[in-house]
């Protein structure tokens, strides 16, 4: 744990402002689900709260299936970070920061499909060599709370027979989360 030197006070209510700071630096945003933990010492920790982390083996399994039918390297993403990757580097890849592109499908709840290898190069993380092809938000309960995608390399573009297998696996972790 890691000293920020912010102080605040709890108001009447019984609530704590997070600085913008500090909100910006753990990429907070507002309705953003926080977990609560108490420690022995009397530590109260909040920590962003995903339910696609709490099901990241859940997450894998369908990735390495997605992975096996379509031929193609896939990647599950909560609301900022990677929870299931296939291919090389998976140790390192879990974890990473999603790129901007992916947030904003999140946030606008909309799928993408790459029809065109002309078409802007949409990198789904950090450091990655390759690009998405397609990706679905994944929307449980009127929330969205992660982003299916198909990765390849930059001339690739999407068939319509992984579009459906994209749109099947987002559909089926929505509907596993909302059971």
């Amino acid at each position: 744990m890691r000293a920020t030197g912010v102080v605040r006070r709890i108001d009447d209510l019984g609530r704590i402002v997070i600085p913008k700071e500090i909100r910006r630096t753990m990429r907070m945003r507002e309705g953003d689900p926080l977990e609560i933990f108490t420690g022995a010492s009397g530590e109260i920790i909040f920590k962003k709260y995903s339910i696609m982390a709490e099901l990241s083996e859940f997450s894998q399994s369908y990735a390495d299936s997605l992975y096996k039918v379509s031929g193609m390297h896939s990647v599950v993403f909560d609301s900022d970070r990677v929870t299931a990757y296939t291919g090389q580097g998976k140790k390192d890849i879990i974890g990473s920061a999603a790129s901007k592109e992916i947030e904003d499908i999140l946030s606008a709840r909309t799928s993408y499909f790459r029809q065109y290898a002309t078409e802007k190069t949409v990198i789904p993380f950090q450091h990655s060599e390759m690009c998405v092809i397609g990706a679905v938000p994944v929307i449980a309960s009127g929330d969205g709370v992660g982003v299916v995608a198909l990765l390849g390399n930059e001339n690739e573009t999407i068939t319509d027979a992984q579009k459906k297998l994209l749109v099947l696996t987002g559909t089926f972790l929505a509907n596993h989360i909302e059971i």
